[in-house]
């Protein structure tokens, strides 16, 4: 193909390059084949040349030519779209799990730079509809030797659709003193929403002891009526010869594979019994986030075998700790220092204080709230948001010459769950993390936020909790990949059971009594009129 500025009476045939407005404001647009009568036009108004590509023989045009690529992969899977400016669309026909040849497909684009393929990554989850792959090609034409290269590569199914299969699931999930029911129905309601795409259920849930026996006999029980088995210790697994590992062998199943290199997911257990898979979740597959439990799963449903070696190959691409819940928080340019924004929550209606307002009550000199405030500004933190609700007018009066942002939470007697969510959608897209801290505890000091801003710069996108003689307490520094879960919380609680979730995403920081001392009552507030030693 010849492509530049040519005489009117030599671009006949040509593909117009450019988009012309003539003196009449009539228009021709760019790929119009230029026929006789459009160059009697053109000389009608006065031009001279015109940029055009003109087909050589040998030469297929665009769309012909992304139409005979496309047709090459036609596949059950996929819904192949008419060809437009060059380019042919593929969509998956039903929900799966998209597969393709990146050997074939890199064979491809390297024949002939105006021909490109571009597509998902090999195992990503589809749904119907979801475009899956495009041809593209650049150039106005391509040859047709190019044309029979790329045939001549192209292998059946090199791009398909696997569909799910519908799978009945049992749900085995394990208890230890202290275990709350309310992460056991979280836990419940994630993983359906994980099976839902596929169509299988939850036929039937066991909750036991953390025992070998309680678990063992748990797994004969649910094993003949299900596809697959998955098991939720309430300590993670953390050695193959652990209880949940240990109860599956005393089943009659057989290990696959302990540990995954994808994280989070690296306590992953994969084991086998009566030709079922059972599968030991991690603990961050209690919450949504993307990680590699997703992945193992994801293939189980759609009759993708998993043997340990598939799972040894998912180190490249395995590092998910900054893309796990949406909105992905954006990778931050090189240089770029981390923006960490301080959360204090005083919207709390005081109830066990009598008739003060625990936030504005005198404490050391001060108003309550106004030590956790003063605390975070003086800190590391690069901005602290405040949330008021209940006699908000008289908590701001109580900080108004303290540096901070101003949140009204207006559905502050929800509980303390809708001030945290009011919080963070407070936060703009460019906050890394924030950390928590509650206006009633006014012993954390800018010392203690300084050490756990700088154990979250040591390790990032961990949780990053205070402690009390090793009682977990407040504050606790959250990475922003978690916020898209922090504002689901419903009731008068906090994150707490979501820290249990990503037990294996948690750094603990002893600080210590400042941790743990809240003064929401009278006697509190008698108790603490000295400062603790």
């Amino acid at each position: 193909m010849k492509f530049g500025s040519f005489p009117l009476d030599d671009a006949v045939g040509g593909i117009l390059a450019h988009t012309l407005r003539l003196p009449d404001d009539s228009v021709i647009r760019k790929g119009t084949v230029l026929d006789d009568e459009l160059i009697d036009v053109m000389h009608a108004a006065s031009m001279v040349d015109v940029v055009v590509a003109l087909p050589e023989p040998g030469d297929v045009l665009e769309d012909e030519a992304a139409v005979r690529i496309s047709s090459l992969f036609s596949s059950d899977g996929l819904r192949i779209d008419e060809a437009r400016t060059g380019r042919v669309n593929f969509f998956a026909r039903f929900n799966g799990i998209f597969r393709v040849s990146a050997e074939i497909i890199d064979q491809i684009n390297s024949i002939d730079p105006g021909i490109t393929l571009a597509t998902l990554p090999d195992y990503t989850e589809v749904n119907e509809g979801r475009m899956v792959a495009t041809v593209k090609i650049i150039p106005y034409a391509v040859t047709e030797e190019s044309l029979n290269t790329v045939d001549a590569v192209v292998q059946s199914e090199a791009i398909s659709v696997l569909p799910f299969s519908q799978k009945k699931i049992g749900l085995v999930q394990t208890l230890l003193p202290g275990t709350r029911q309310k992460v056991l129905q979280k836990t419940r309601k994630v993983l359906e929403r994980r099976l839902a795409l596929s169509g299988s259920v939850l036929v039937d849930e066991q909750q036991v002891f953390h025992t070998q026996e309680a678990v063992s006999e748990a797994i004969g029980t649910l094993m003949g009526r299900c596809d697959m088995l998955i098991l939720f210790g309430a300590s993670a697994i953390s050695d193959i010869d652990d209880v949940i590992p240990q109860a599956i062998r005393r089943a009659g199943g057989q290990d696959v594979r302990f540990g995954m290199p994808v994280d989070p997911g690296n306590l992953l257990l994969l084991s086998e019994l009566d030709g079922k898979p059972v599968l030991g979740a991690p603990g961050c597959a209690r919450g949504p986030a993307e990680n590699g439990f997703d992945w193992v799963l994801q293939r189980l449903l759609a009759d993708i075998p998993v043997s340990a070696c598939d799972i040894s190959m998912l180190g490249v691409g395995g590092l998910l700790m900054e893309t796990g819940a949406r909105p992905h928080p954006r990778e931050k340019s090189e240089g770029q220092a981390s923006k960490i924004a301080a959360l204090v929550l005083a919207a709390g209606q005081s109830r066990r204080m009598g008739d003060d307002n625990k936030m504005t009550v005198d404490f050391h000199g001060k108003p309550m709230v106004r030590h956790a405030v003063e605390a975070a500004a003086k800190s590391q933190c690069d901005d602290v948001f405040v949330v008021t609700g209940y006699d908000s007018g008289a908590v701001q009066e109580a900080i108004s010459d303290v540096q901070h942002k101003a949140v009204f939470n207006p559905n502050f007697d929800g509980g303390l769950s809708t001030s945290l969510s009011a919080g963070i959608n407070a936060l703009v897209s460019d906050y890394t993390a924030a950390l928590v801290l509650l206006g009633d505890m006014p012993f954390v000091s800018e010392l203690a936020i300084n050490k756990l801003l700088e154990t979250a710069k040591q390790n990032p996108g961990f949780i990053v909790v205070a402690t009390c003689q090793g009682k977990r307490g407040n504050p606790v520094l959250w990475p922003a990949r978690h916020f898209s879960e922090l504002v689901t919380i419903d009731g008068d609680v906090g994150a707490r059971h979501l820290i249990g979730m990503y037990s294996d995403q948690v750094i603990e920081v002893e600080l210590g009594d400042l941790a743990s001392i809240d003064i929401d009552t009278p006697t509190a507030l008698s108790r603490y009129a000295q400062p603790p030693e």
